[in-house]
């Protein structure tokens, strides 16, 4: 039997997307504050577009242990579960890489980039569309069409200097590679160890020393391999899945109708701004560094903003406000790529905002619609039965 959604972590999930598109759209504003953007590597702090990221990493980890139990009421085996989250890590791992070589595209590709970037995410969607009938042959005849897309693209591809397949680098393995490797990883503990508690706590440890080791300059002598099988974010996305992790476990356990749950959940909250906060002086916090420091208090806050989400819908059973970005979190995937169809399609066009809409106050609030607007869309695609699902 099919167990129902959890509306606190489809609601989570959208609130983050529904940010995680409007920060995107920063970069077509000026004049806006500075806590809204990205901090560089070398300042000790974090703005919105710093805490985005690491939440939706949280919101995986919190996906994970009710994907598995799912699986596993279907009575699915270990192996069979873990050859599903090894296709899906493949599928996010392949889509990463294309969009970073995408940010490296230069005058000796062969298409132009606006036009290379529409085939790619039709590509996506070809192959990795949730189609009602997958065993259909027209279905077949569209996944064939979409990794033989994925191909000719790859050889169509070029940067500054060369051309071809040849030309394709694993610069870092994008977003979407980074969620891969953190679901990936985390999958694999929680499954492993049969949803074990203490080894979820372990394994967060243990990914959290990680990157304190890595912070440290302790893990220099695994440069070499670092680019291409590496614990992604030197520990701290596993860490920050496995945050998740820990989360759902308590709440699979209590639920929110117990004060169990509440207590749990405030004393993780708590050691987790206080481990934050008391390693800080070492390495600061900082998203491109990854640190300790950053992993812990952005943990901190996804798990304070779940808290409140949950205590809304599961408690106050208020849920008529999340309707509207509902897509957000059940089409995820589709309403992240959209944009770039969109930009690319801008860009070919030449056309552009007046000034004064993406100034300041008004471009904020721009950039804040347009963001619902690829929510509301992303609805109307999924009523079409039109959306990515790996």
């Amino acid at each position: 039997m099919k167990s129902p959604r959890s509306v606190a972590i489809d609601a989570f999930r959208a609130l983050i997307m529904l940010l995680m598109i409007f920060v995107n759209d920063l970069w077509t504003l000026h004049n806006i504050p500075g806590w809204l953007e990205h901090v560089p590597a070398n300042v000790d702090g974090m703005g919105l577009a710093d805490i985005v990221f690491p939440s939706f990493l949280f919101i995986v980890g919190l996906s994970i242990p009710f994907a598995v139990e799912s699986r596993r009421r279907r009575n699915d085996t270990v192996p069979v579960i873990f050859i599903h989250v090894l296709s899906r890590t493949v599928a996010l791992l392949v889509m990463g890489i294309f969009m970073v070589n995408a940010e490296m595209y230069g005058k000796a590709a062969m298409l132009p980039r606006n036009i290379w970037m529409i085939l790619l995410i039709l590509a996506f969607f070809l192959v990795w569309t949730a189609y009602k009938n997958p065993g259909a042959t027209s279905v077949k005849i569209k996944k064939t069409c979409g990794l033989l897309l994925l191909v000719v693209l790859a050889f169509l591809y070029g940067n500054e200097n060369a051309s071809g397949f040849s030309a394709m680098r694993i610069y870092w393995w994008g977003i979407l590679g980074l969620i891969g490797w953190g679901y990936f990883i985390a999958t694999s503990v929680y499954l492993f160890s049969g949803g074990k508690f203490l080894v979820q706590i372990i394994a967060f440890l243990f990914f959290l020393v990680f990157s304190a080791a890595s912070s440290l300059g302790w893990l220099g002598f695994l440069e070499p391999v670092r680019p291409y099988l590496w614990i992604s974010g030197d520990g701290a996305m596993p860490a920050l899945c496995m945050a998740g992790v820990i989360t759902a476990v308590i709440y699979k356990k209590y639920g929110a109708g117990q004060s169990m749950f509440w207590i749990w959940l405030a004393v993780f909250a708590l050691v987790l701004f206080a481990i934050g906060w008391a390693t800080r002086p070492a390495w600061g916090i900082s998203k491109n560094r990854a640190t300790p420091s950053w992993v812990c208090i952005c943990s901190g806050l996804s798990l304070i903003c779940f808290m409140l989400i949950t205590w809304m819908t599961d408690l106050r059973k208020q849920t008529k406000w999340y309707n509207l970005i509902r897509p957000g979190g059940t089409s995820t995937l589709t309403c992240y790529l959209i944009p770039y169809i969109h930009y690319a399609l801008i860009s070919m066009t030449a056309l552009q905002l007046p000034s004064l809409l993406r100034d300041g106050a008004l471009g904020i609030l721009k950039s804040l619609l347009y963001a619902l607007a690829i929510i509301v869309f992303t609805g109307l695609l999924e009523k079409k039965n039109i959306r990515l699902k790996i």
